[in-house]
């Protein structure tokens, strides 16, 4: 997984503060700590006006150049930002981004096509001059126009970051049908090509956002997630993408996998979220799947009984009741999400309420 440490951001109250009172000393906390929990790149954005943002960004990367190697992720909605932004980078970085909307693309692509700009990557959104578009056919029209032009300029897949755009799953009533469809065939097309996204906007407006963002996390990992802009120093987020990323390695899911030869390639600290991850994948194959209680609902917590046996002693047995809620959720099967706030509001996971 490409990790892209999203904790120096002036959307931050705290960052926004320290942008605002010209004290450099949290953002070097923060690429320090993002570099040592395994940052790719750490993405750099301030949030600030345009006419003050090229100096504010200046300032900002060259403090994380101070105390870390890790290449940056320069960040800003205007391209004539990035232009003069990343110039201030010592070694090749990621641009942040462009899509289909004006002449973003235009602004871009020419510096990645210059011969010292090779190693350079890029996030590409699927949106354009009409905004988002809401079905994968046109989120996949979008994409074909990145392409044709990434073609244009002699600029190989794999140095571009698709961002399928994802949005709040609440406000689904199908799950991540369409984002995993466009996740999917984007792959299919370009093998190489990296799919990457800010997981935690599958979880807006809903509770206890973590699990929801962990289950999204390795479900899209089996579509082709293989880039995410996301906070590295969340253990349990890290654990989840290192024991998918194992099952992959492995062979992919199956009903009689080897756990246990999976368990002993992982770091001990990971072992934990191994058999949640491996139930969650086996969900999304329909190789566990979800019986009826006897009102004919979706029965997740006779699911979670029969399956909880199974769980280490040190996995958290309240957030594996949240995942397969989630899980069933993401997989479409609970519209608007509404099983997974009724239970959560009962206290069934998250919280101890008291």
């Amino acid at each position: 997984m490409i990790v892209i440490g999203e904790k120096i951001n002036g959307s931050i109250p705290s960052i926004a503060e320290a942008i605002a009172n010209h004290d450099g000393e949290l953002i070097k906390q923060r690429a320090i700590a993002q570099a040592e929990a395994g940052a790719t790149y750490i993405d750099c954005c301030a949030s600030v006006d345009e006419a003050v943002e090229v100096e504010t960004l200046h300032w900002m990367i060259d403090l994380i150049q101070s105390v870390t190697e890790v290449p940056i992720a320069v960040d800003s909605p205007s391209t004539q930002v990035l232009v003069e932004a990343y110039k201030f980078c010592n070694k090749p970085g990621l641009f942040n981004s462009v899509s289909g909307e004006g002449t973003k693309i235009e602004d871009i692509f020419p510096i990645m096509a210059m011969p010292e700009n090779k190693d350079w990557e890029v996030v590409a959104l699927l949106s354009d001059d009409t905004g988002i578009p809401k079905t994968a056919a046109d989120r996949l029209k979008v994409f074909d126009h990145i392409m044709a032009k990434a073609n244009e300029y002699g600029i190989a897949p794999n140095r571009i970051h698709i961002d399928p755009l994802v949005e709040m799953l609440c406000t689904s009533e199908d799950g991540i049908a369409m984002v995993e469809e466009v996740m999917a065939t984007i792959k299919s097309k370009y093998p190489t090509i990296h799919i990457t996204g800010a997981v935690s906007n599958i979880s807006f407006n809903l509770p206890y956002r973590k699990i929801l963002n962990m289950g999204f996390t390795v479900l899209s990992m089996a579509d082709g997630l293989d880039s995410a802009i996301f906070d590295p120093l969340n253990a349990n987020l890290m654990g989840m993408i290192g024991c998918t990323e194992a099952i992959a390695a492995a062979g992919g899911v199956s009903a009689d996998m080897d756990l246990a030869a999976v368990a002993a390639k992982l770091p001990a600290e990971q072992v934990k979220f191994l058999y949640p991850v491996y139930v969650a994948l086996c969900m999304k194959e329909g190789i566990i799947e979800v019986e009826e209680d006897e009102d004919y609902e979706r029965d997740i917590a006779g699911l979670y009984e029969s399956l909880k046996g199974n769980l280490t002693d040190d996995a958290d047995t309240r957030d594996f009741l949240g995942m397969l809620y989630a899980v069933d959720a993401l997989l479409g099967n609970d519209e608007f999400c509404m099983a997974y706030i009724s239970a959560q509001r009962a206290g069934d996971f998250g919280p101890v309420k008291k």
